[in-house]
């Protein structure tokens, strides 16, 4: 690695302080501080809304402020709400009293309010949490992200006019369905944004890679359910490899193994344990880790890990490692040509009230709505849904390799900073142990 790339890692590293010194309270923020704007309106079609449900940790930020308290918040304001479900749990009906939005019986109703045009600047579109059917084969998740994204598309093209949407996490469990929804997009010239929220949580340390930096090999640490929690590593790891030479060029071939066939996969050398390694030294307690695979047993059962293999149409292999039972968070960690030692981060969530993450996520959808553009390419989604689909479809079949001519998107990421970037717009503690300091721009 030049020269001047390694300064470009370490001004990054240590703009905002040395990691170890983390809960990295009060960032500062680069440039001059923006006035407020007009709080535009906006609906929210879900699935369920419940306490600490997606919709909760979405929507509330934009009802009560990010730390969901009446403090500061997005310049959005809720106007309407569909529900597909109402489990006894809800909170929604109770929050409309208080707030005054309109709960819809139709995603329609929910855009236009009963009338023939579109009422709202901005769709969120929060199709996780409630009960919905498994695919049989591949125990995928049937969430209607598809139907829910037809019908505000009908009903943009019924009122003759588009805002911009965003779909939490990925576009669907079927990668049809996605690149259906992405093309509809593209057609109907919809500003679409979606995925996860670990691309704009706190990194510890706050690394960012270089643009076109040459990537040798790389791997992800996720943990928690192969679907719905692979999606996140999966994410994690996409919106860092797509900062490589050339940018993204899409991924030829997807192999998901488990059990003791993930071991054997390390001992052929198709992951690596160094990146392994440094990557779980910087999670929460694992600092003197040497790898080992000893499974913290749950219930008297091992739990289940998983190595997802991905073949890149550049030449580059990558592996997401999902190690239950020893990590319990996301971690990434990169070889960059020229470098002796690989670069590692933490991607760090908070994981209880307020889930201030997610106020990281909420401020990248009001960017969105208030410019009328993606904050970041969808095409990062549409490949992490591709990827994830054939993951499920491979652990289904015995670690079958999947080739994946379909999964040829090409894209250059954004520069949209994360939650502790050095021109991040807000500074939120990432333990909310103090009072956090609202600075916008």
């Amino acid at each position: 690695m030049n020269h001047q790339m390694r300064r470009d890692i370490l001004r990054t590293v240590f703009s905002v302080g040395f990691w170890m010194a983390w809960p990295i309270v009060n960032v500062c923020v680069a440039g001059e501080q923006r006035q407020p704007r007009e709080k535009l309106p906006v609906a929210a079609v879900v699935t369920a809304y419940y306490n600490a449900s997606h919709a909760d940790v979405i929507v509330g930020k934009i009802l009560d402020g990010f730390e969901q308290n009446g403090g500061p918040g997005p310049d959005l304001r809720l106007v309407s709400l569909y529900t597909d479900q109402v489990p006894n749990s809800d909170i929604s009906r109770d929050l409309a009293k208080k707030y005054g939005f309109r709960i819809c019986s139709s995603i329609d109703d929910a855009l236009t309010l009963g009338t023939d045009q579109i009422q709202v600047a901005g769709v969120l579109s929060i199709a996780e949490h409630g009960d919905y059917p498994r695919t049989a084969d591949t125990k995928q998740k049937q969430y209607p992200r598809k139907r829910f994204f037809d019908e505000i598309a009908a009903t943009f093209q019924r009122c003759g006019k588009v805002v911009p949407v965003f779909n939490d996490k990925h576009l669907s469990y079927r990668f049809d369905d996605a690149l259906a929804m992405v093309e509809t997009a593209r057609r109907m010239k919809i500003p679409l944004m979606a995925g996860s929220v670990l691309p704009v949580t706190w990194r510890m340390p706050p690394i960012e890679l270089p643009r076109d930096c040459e990537i040798e090999e790389a791997l992800s640490i996720g943990y928690g359910g192969l679907e719905d929690y692979g999606y996140h590593a999966l994410e994690t790891h996409q919106c860092m490899m797509e900062r490589r030479l050339g940018g993204e060029t899409g991924v030829s071939a997807v192999r998901a193994v488990e059990g003791d066939e993930l071991l054997k996969a390390r001992s052929a050398g198709l992951w690596s344990n160094d990146l392994f390694v440094a990557a779980l030294r910087h999670l929460p307690g694992l600092s003197q880790s040497t790898g080992e695979w000893k499974y913290r047993f749950l219930d008297g059962e091992r739990p289940n890990s998983a190595a997802y293999l991905l073949e890149h149409r550049d030449g580059l292999r990558s592996s997401v490692i999902m190690a239950n039972g020893i990590a319990g968070g996301f971690a990434f960690a990169v070889k960059i040509k020229g470098q002796d030692k690989p670069l590692a981060t933490w991607f760090k969530l908070q994981d209880h009230t307020p889930f201030g993450n997610f106020a990281y996520l909420v401020h990248a959808i009001d960017e969105m709505v208030h410019t009328g553009k993606a904050t970041y390419p969808v095409e990062r989604t549409l490949l992490t849904t591709g990827i994830l689909d054939r993951v499920m479809h491979s652990l289904a079949n015995a670690g079958q390799r999947y080739p994946t001519p379909e999964l040829a998107i090409s894209y250059q990421g954004a520069d949209w900073p994360f939650a502790n970037h050095s021109k991040s717009h807000i500074a939120l503690p990432s333990d909310w142990s103090s009072p956090p300091r609202w600075h916008h721009r």
